[in-house]
């Protein structure tokens, strides 16, 4: 190759009777020379998505924020143009150098949004530059080629659960303290689903981790409080909350099966679980010292699926309806209930 070129060192691999080969390239290399595709053209003649712009800034705070500790998957580029692969030794030929002419084009066939918001913490943080991602180089082959490989790329892939992301994030305080509630809030011991965000018929759980992280973080929002505080408070909260469902305390006693409560009732559903939570954060601010006090409502509530209060609020035609409209309708009911208790003893409604 007599033309100036790039050159990455780089392993060869032979995959579907074809080489390609995965190097490690600079963070400063990767924003210069890969190119996003022509947002413009009709999406039969693109080999990608389109980019989704709103996506970037979060990918680029999860680099800017976490410098330390960041890690990507590897992009995946079709070089149309002139490449080349020299083995370093006769003894490892499958290590050496990739070539690739200047005036070659690099099509990103999977990673487009990696590469956008890695230009972007660059602007912000150039210290990131000497920094790698490894990159997999395929030859171009044209564009239906370059479409079936960003099929197959995703084809198989499979987004983990929100309650598996939450099991195995130790970074986000919401995660942290999730963690920690089912671990010590007795109610909640041994009755969590922690991978699935749905609970199967046969299983021994009444609640999911992902709702259960959810409602707390309803709970907790706007509170200024430290993490151990935060922590500390949740577990107060669904404790208290658990002293007053008369059907979670059967389950952990062995009176009633989870099972039978999933089947019948609506006090283990995520949609009860936020409300809940939005009706607790509610209590807190209005009455910090004594808000445990309003949660003895609780008691009264008729938790089981046919009580026709629910109608509109957890189930639309006798289905449960988890949507932004019911959840809102189910957390402003649950907050009226609860705050309407207290003040005085007697059973006598707050003004206001």
């Amino acid at each position: 190759m007599s033309c100036a070129t790039y050159q990455f060192p780089a392993v060869k691999g032979i995959q579907a009777c074809r080489e390609y080969y995965t190097s490690m390239v600079p963070l400063e290399v990767i924003a210069k020379i890969f190119q996003f595709v022509d947002e413009e053209l009709p999406p039969e003649i693109r080999s990608q998505r389109i980019l989704n712009r709103n996506r970037i800034p979060e990918i680029r705070d999860y680099i800017l924020f976490n410098p330390n500790n960041y890690v990507f998957s590897s992009l995946t580029v079709s070089v149309d143009g002139d490449l080349e692969f020299t083995p370093a030794s006769d003894l490892i030929p499958q290590v050496g150098i990739i070539s690739i002419s200047m005036t070659a084009r690099f099509l990103i066939n999977d990673g487009q949004h990696r590469r956008a918001a890695i230009a972007e913490a660059l602007k912000i943080n150039p210290a990131l530059k000497g920094e790698h991602i490894s990159v997999v180089f395929y030859r171009d082959e044209g564009l239906l080629r370059s479409q079936q490989m960003f099929s197959d790329l995703n084809r198989f892939a499979i987004k983990p659960t929100k309650s598996i992301n939450i099991l195995f994030n130790s970074r986000e305080e919401s995660s942290i303290i999730a963690k920690r509630i089912i671990d010590d809030v007795d109610v909640f011991k041994g009755l969590v689903e922690k991978e699935r965000t749905t609970i199967s018929n046969r299983s021994k759980a009444l609640f999911t981790l992902s709702a259960i992280c959810t409602a707390t973080n309803e709970l907790l929002k706007g509170q200024n409080l430290t993490l151990q505080e935060k922590v500390d408070l949740a577990k107060h909260y669904w404790c208290t909350v658990g002293k007053y469902i008369a059907e979670w305390k059967k389950v952990k006693t062995g009176e009633m099966k989870s099972a039978d409560i999933r089947k019948d009732y609506i006090c283990s559903l995520s949609i009860t679980l936020v409300a809940l939570g939005y009706a607790g954060n509610a209590i807190i601010q209005q009455n910090p010292n004594e808000w445990d006090v309003h949660l003895k409502k609780l008691a009264d509530i008729d938790w089981r699926k046919t009580n026709p209060d629910w109608e509109n609020l957890v189930f639309v035609n006798g289905k449960v309806a988890a949507n932004r409209s019911t959840q809102k309708a189910m957390s402003s009911y649950m907050r009226e209930v609860l705050m309407e208790t207290v003040g005085n003893n007697d059973g006598e409604p707050n003004e206001g």
